[in-house]
């Protein structure tokens, strides 16, 4: 057997189109949704990940504006920067890169931005909402990973989906999406870490198997039930000397023998990366839908 490849690109461009005619209609209606990146600092992979959201901005029609304070600013000043961000009206979607430099609190920085501009689904008030099933601004990526396994087909419910991974930003999130009573949802779930006692023995009991702990090529294929849906979130680096640039992109799961046992599986890249994307632009939207309620 070998695994369907859920094509990350394809279905991340349907979301797209969806979205720049969702745009026109805003617009349409005197709104122009706007998404304020900040950036901090000169850390180059930040850099082409807000280069490459707002280039999605620009081809769906969303506005959007880029701070780039040096990563020497305080604190204060950076909280600041974020008060006004909140308060012009203009703005409807803030995103603040991550990582930050060591002396600012990252904890600090989400929780001051304004809950109903929070696009990336990090605020406590939001995360509270998704916890308990209520409309929400999800975080991009685990909301990514819920709409491939919709628009692949592939039913959700009833399913032992097991998670590798517990950060704030993929694991837990993505728990929480798929545990609830709604479409697209209602499964049994299962977070592992690195804590995990048998790790091999709970992975072959997932019918879906979501890796996000940020290891190359991790997961391999006595870790995976044949015939499991295999969705990889990792993007990581390997040096690969027949490269031009001395290195490739791998996933967390070691993707050709694992491709053999699965019944689907994720590419790196060209998986879940587009679809977080894409999901940034859909929540841009809604907040700036929520003016017109």
């Amino acid at each position: 057997m070998t695994a369907k490849i859920i094509d990350g690109k394809a279905i991340a461009a349907q979301i797209r189109q969806e979205a720049k005619n969702e745009v026109e209609v805003l617009k349409d209606r005197g709104v122009t949704p706007c998404l304020a990146a900040v950036l901090v600092g000169d850390v180059a992979a930040s850099k082409v990940y807000v280069k490459n959201k707002r280039k999605a901005c620009e081809n769906i029609g969303i506005a959007s504006v880029l701070h780039t304070p040096t990563a020497e600013i305080s604190e204060p000043e950076l909280l600041k920067l974020i008060d006004e961000l909140n308060h012009d009206q203009a703005i409807h979607g803030i995103l603040v890169q991550l990582p930050l430099p060591k002396h600012i609190d990252e904890t600090k920085v989400i929780e001051a931005i304004d809950p109903s501009k929070d696009v990336d689904g990090f605020h406590p008030y939001n995360v509270g909402r998704l916890v308990i099933g209520l409309d929400t601004f999800r975080s991009c990526t685990p909301a990514g990973v819920q709409e491939l396994l919709l628009r692949s087909g592939i039913d959700v419910a009833g399913q032992h989906v097991v998670i590798i991974g517990r950060s704030n930003i993929v694991g837990k999130p993505m728990a929480n999406i798929v545990v609830q009573k709604q479409k697209g949802a209602n499964a049994t779930v299962t977070i592992c870490h690195s804590r995990t006692r048998n790790l091999p023995e709970i992975t072959r009991q997932a019918d879906i198997l979501i890796s996000a702990l940020g290891q190359p090529q991790f997961v391999k294929p006595d870790m995976v039930k044949q015939g499991a849906v295999v969705i990889d979130v990792g993007i990581n680096r390997i040096d690969d000397p027949s490269s031009d640039k001395g290195y490739k992109l791998v996933g967390d799961v070691d993707f050709e023998p694992v491709s053999k046992v699965a019944s689907a599986v994720t590419p790196v890249p060209g998986g879940v990366g587009p679809m977080t994307v894409a999901m940034l632009m859909v929540n841009t939207i809604k907040a700036a839908r929520m003016l017109l309620k």
